[in-house]
């Protein structure tokens, strides 16, 4: 009986056991709507995504902008240099090829959101950029290979062969496809590791934004002073080299990952550009009608909300079914819905514009201020002009801390938004400094010209100027901090208001903004260059800077700025948030 009893209890409790282990399980392992791992299998939110995930993406997007920004930012250098083009065509080269690789971000993004996806996207991208990379390392060698006599030392003297010019060209416009095809694709895929469904997730999505620009930041300013010092002092090979390996390291980093992310399960079997331009076809096709004629309801509730403007308005004529018409050929709520949320970016999206314009001057003129300026750190020790452009990583180094842990708890408090203040003002306020930067920026020109004119060095553009590059710091510096308001704010706000499955395209959008500033900076100084150089007096873009007059293009930016900015406020005014933005603020 003992024997039987005590058979009896185990037989008891070993069950009792289980279902204790079974309802702990239960209770604690949950799964995340909407997504999956990349087998295809539902993903247990506390294993995958969120930070784990976003610390791979985070460390490839450093790699890749540290190959990026290792060409960008001294390419002027180089086309004033090696290929010896002068000041105007090589900064009007940087602006549109700096331009076309943000612009191609639109293409990387219809690829990505209606075809491969963001993941397949990105490591197709990376072989392409990589692709780049090393043809250009290889373009920086052929001088080398052909002509002895064409490398002087460490630096290329006046002979550029026409192969060489050719294969860079080419080079640069693979690394500008990579770039169109990564760059809004990772992005993308980091925010898309946090459930924006969930409290917390979606508290850490914001962050997310302020800690990859400052890692991304953080990382080139660590590098880019190496690198830059390697490509004017040593050897443009090992300074395009480094870029290409690093791009190497992006896609390897990118790949351990893989196991870790949570990959978005398409809600759609239609293209999401297929949807939102089947909306404006069907509303053009039915512009004749009335809406009054029809009633237009769905479960969702009223399809037209009283804050819409008339041309949102027009588009709920997608909603009118034509006589005849087959029901599957009559747009839905939710498209109409989608196709208004990218209408309403457009007025914010050319706003914007004009900041990318003073963008566009860090990359080209303010480099070329200093290269005339007194850059001696210690004695034989000059520091590269571009590597001034770190202090504007310092600036956003510095202040994104501040912003992410002391301003936003601070305007949180106040405000009670989940973000302290709502993306647009955070935006405005970022183009409010850059005017500052631009006019502090002409100003120094201005003293720049003075000293120039005092010591006697109007006609010598080869003279250093007796005044101490680090004049520029402040112009640079400040530009950072707008960068920390401005860039990040477009970041968050065209990823948060496009449709889900938009988001790269989204982001494409905030790239965009850089690609046509580009052009226009480009453009500009194709105009006032003709305007300005007639009767044989010097442009203001004259290859003797000593004589041109980047204060009055400065000041010409400073102008068309406020402009910019009264009607970003006017558009801000305006704008209606979608559902995301109006619950979470």
């Amino acid at each position: 009986m003992a024997v039987s009893t005590q058979s009896d209890d185990v037989a008891i409790q070993v069950p009792l056991v289980h279902v204790q282990v079974h309802v702990h399980v239960h209770v604690h392992v949950h799964v995340v709507d909407g997504a999956v791992d990349y087998k295809g299998r539902p993903v247990i939110r506390s294993k995958s995504g969120s930070w784990t995930s976003a610390r791979f993406i985070i460390g490839v997007e450093v790699a890749e902008r540290v190959a990026f920004y290792g060409i960008k930012t001294n390419l002027i250098s180089y086309l004033t240099g090696p290929l010896q083009q002068n000041t105007a065509t090589a900064a009007k080269n940087v602006n549109v090829w700096s331009g076309t690789s943000y612009m191609l971000a639109l293409f990387g993004a219809f690829i990505a959101d209606s075809y491969l996806g963001r993941y397949r996207t990105i490591i197709l991208a990376s072989f392409i950029y990589i692709l780049g990379l090393g043809l250009l390392t290889l373009s920086a060698m052929l001088p080398s290979l052909i002509n002895s006599e064409c490398q002087g030392g460490n630096k290329f003297t006046s002979c550029s062969p026409p192969l060489q010019v050719i294969l860079f060209f080419i080079s640069l416009y693979l690394v500008a496809i990579g770039q169109g095809g990564h760059k809004p694709c990772v992005q993308a895929f980091g925010a898309d590791q946090f459930d924006e469904q969930h409290p917390e997730e979606y508290k850490a999505r914001s962050s997310f934004f302020n800690w990859w620009y400052f890692t991304l930041v953080a990382g080139c300013m660590a590098t880019l002073w190496i690198l830059n010092y390697i490509q004017d002092n040593l050897s443009w090979v090992l300074g395009f080299g480094i870029p290409f390996v690093a791009m190497i390291i992006a896609l390897l980093v990118f790949l351990l990952g893989t196991m870790t992310y949570r990959f978005n399960i398409q809600q759609h079997d239609k293209s999401p550009f297929l949807r939102i331009g089947r909306v404006f076809i069907a509303a053009i096709r039915n512009r004749r009608a009335t809406l009054s004629c029809t009633p237009i309801e769905e479960e969702t509730g009223r399809i037209l909300p009283h804050q819409d403007s008339e041309l949102f308005k027009f588009l709920n004529k997608a909603l009118l079914a034509p006589k005849g018409s087959k029901e599957e050929e009559t747009c839905c709520h939710s498209e109409v819905e989608e196709a208004k949320a990218v209408l309403r970016l457009v007025p914010i999206w050319a706003s914007c514009l004009v900041y990318a314009i003073v963008f566009a001057q860090v990359f080209t003129f303010f480099t070329k201020q200093g290269i005339t300026m007194d850059r001696k750190l210690f004695a034989g020790f000059d520091i590269p002009a571009a590597s001034l452009q770190t202090l504007t990583n310092l600036g956003i180094v510095l202040f994104t801390p501040i912003y992410d842990r002391l301003f936003v708890p601070i305007t949180r408090a106040i405000t009670g938004k989940p973000s302290g203040i709502t993306m647009l003002q955070r935006i405005g306020i970022g183009i409010s400094i850059s005017i500052f930067t631009i006019v502090l920026a002409a100003l120094v020109e201005m003293k720049r010209l003075e000293t120039a004119r005092e010591s006697g060095l109007i006609d010598e553009p080869n003279a250093t100027v007796p005044m101490s590059i680090w004049w520029l710091t402040p112009q640079y510096f400040l530009f950072g901090v707008s960068e920390v308001f401005t860039m990040v704010g477009l970041q968050e706000f065209f990823y948060d208001q496009v449709p889900n499955e938009l988001r790269s395209m989204g982001l494409a959008l905030y790239l965009s903004v850089l690609g046509v500033g580009s052009f226009l900076s480009g453009f500009l100084i194709s105009v006032i260059e003709k305007l300005t150089e007639k009767d044989g007096q010097d442009s203001w873009f004259a290859n003797n800077l000593n004589k041109a007059h980047l204060d009055y293009f400065y000041w010409l930016i400073a102008v068309l700025s406020v402009m910019g900015l009264t009607l970003f406020i006017f558009s801000a005014k305006s704008y209606t948030y979608n559902r995301k933005g109006t619950t979470r603020g």
